[in-house]
């Protein structure tokens, strides 16, 4: 797995923000298997329990406690661990979380990253970053097509619009140091709703689901007929990983923003996904609540052409297989829960070793030996 990337992970000091929270240990844990000396800076896990502290991450890094709205303290940790790649995943991430606290919504992730350009401004150690925001930074206008990253900023709730916010921040910073050569390569990611084991979010549709499920209850579902672009975390990440390498190799070639989504050839509902969640699971029943349309967008795509054309990425995974590893790590946790022998960080890596050689077979560039 270590050549994977072009090898570029192997012995390479990266920090990750945000590394207790659930895409965050799945790059953290992924880094590790590359090779990575990770250095973590997060607050403590935002669930419990955690895929953090259910793979027992805090055993393989160095786990620094901390906010990412401390300026000073982020800027001693970079410049007392000197990492070459930052992966800025630090936020608040939840849309109706925006809605009830739009200040710290705001603050997290717009001041954060604010505060992570600056920080790796002022270092000489940091050679490239990714700043994670999301596929809702779109101005929404309902398009039945994939958003482009040419496509306006906006979003008129709180989530969104920090995270749009976030996005004007980075090409601010990259327009205006990019050419004095106190800015590495920063490159933005925006990626579809991911799902994944591990994912303990409230109001959020799968961890919803699953804990429906193992409690033996009757779901509750919001938006039966809403869209999402559902992905498993391991393919927006593999993007991710691979657009730092880019980034490395060639420069500010690859310093822009960038959609990662899934290989969608039909439209896929709420209603669809958890249906199809408890056929896998064997057992399961939910109601159809009354839609809530105002509070979250109906229908979200991405287009991921750039992606593939430039970086050579594209998704492995259909929306059903990824839903089917997703329910497998639930199901491998519900067994380790009740007392069986089951390492969740070997449940994770499994994982991702066996996406990799399914990448490999499909011969996506990343996955390629070198």
């Amino acid at each position: 797995m270590k050549s994977n990337f072009d090898g570029v992970f192997d012995g390479a000091k990266v920090l990750v923000t945000g590394h207790t929270g659930f895409k965050g240990s799945w790059l953290s844990i992924w880094l590790r298997e590359l090779g990575a000396d990770v250095v973590g800076y997060s607050l403590e896990p935002p669930t419990d329990p955690s895929n953090f502290h259910d793979s027992r991450l805090a055993e393989h890094l160095t786990d620094i406690r901390a906010d990412v709205r401390d300026f000073e303290r982020l800027r001693l940790v970079i410049d007392e661990h000197r990492p070459q790649v930052v992966f800025h995943l630090a936020a608040q991430t939840l849309v109706l979380e925006g809605y009830q606290n739009p200040l710290d919504t705001f603050h997290i992730n717009s001041t954060g990253t604010v505060n992570v350009l600056e920080a790796i401004r002022t270092t000489d150690s940091v050679k490239a970053a990714v700043c994670v925001t999301t596929d809702k930074c779109y101005e929404n206008q309902d398009f039945i097509w994939g958003y482009r990253e040419t496509d306006s900023l906006g979003g008129h709730d709180p989530y969104s619009a920090s995270k749009a916010m976030a996005e004007l921040a980075v090409a601010s910073y990259r327009n205006s140091y990019s050419d004095t050569g106190t800015l590495p390569p920063v490159a933005t990611v925006r990626a579809g709703n991911v799902i994944g084991g591990g994912d303990w979010s409230d109001n959020r549709l799968v961890p919803d689901c699953m804990r429906a499920l193992m409690a033996g209850q009757d779901m509750t579902l919001r938006n039966p007929s809403h869209v999402r672009p559902w992905q498993h975390v391991v393919e927006p990440l593999a993007g991710y990983l691979w657009l730092a390498a880019r980034l490395l190799a060639d420069g500010s070639q690859y310093a822009e923003a960038w959609n990662f989504g899934p290989a969608i050839l039909e439209m896929v509902t709420t209603e669809q996904l958890v249906q199809e969640a408890m056929r896998l699971w064997g057992a399961g029943s939910y109601t159809a609540g009354s839609e809530q349309v105002e509070r979250e967008t109906t229908l979200l795509n991405l287009n991921w052409e750039k992606a593939a054309r430039r970086l050579k990425w594209r998704p492995v995974y259909s929306w059903q297989e990824a839903l089917a590893a997703t329910v497998e790590w639930f199901k491998t946790y519900d067994v380790a829960k009740l007392g069986g022998a089951v390492d969740m960080y070997d449940v994770c890596t499994g994982q991702i070793r066996d996406y990799s050689n399914r990448a490999c077979l499909s011969e996506v560039a990343w996955a390629q030996p070198e």
